[in-house]
């Protein structure tokens, strides 16, 4: 894999806790857009629904910060 943890010296659990917290607030940001379209046209129920995963992502990409923080103060 191009740019992996073999290339950067990282462990693979840091690079893979790395990875999830990018990509949880990555998919939370285009959640966002998402239920603003869904605000836009009316449509509560979808609305609610891309909030919903929002927030979800969010705690997801807030647990990987924690777990990634006590790993690299254990380093």
């Amino acid at each position: 894999m191009a740019g992996g943890p073999q290339e950067s010296g990282t462990s693979d659990s840091t690079y893979d806790l790395v990875s999830v917290l990018y990509h949880a607030l990555q998919g939370a940001e285009m959640y966002e857009v998402y239920a603003a379209d869904a605000d836009e046209s009316g449509d509560e129920e979808l609305a609610r629904f891309f909030d919903q995963i929002t927030q979800e992502e969010r705690q997801r990409a807030e647990r990987a910060k924690q777990l990634l923080a006590g790993r690299l103060n254990r380093s």
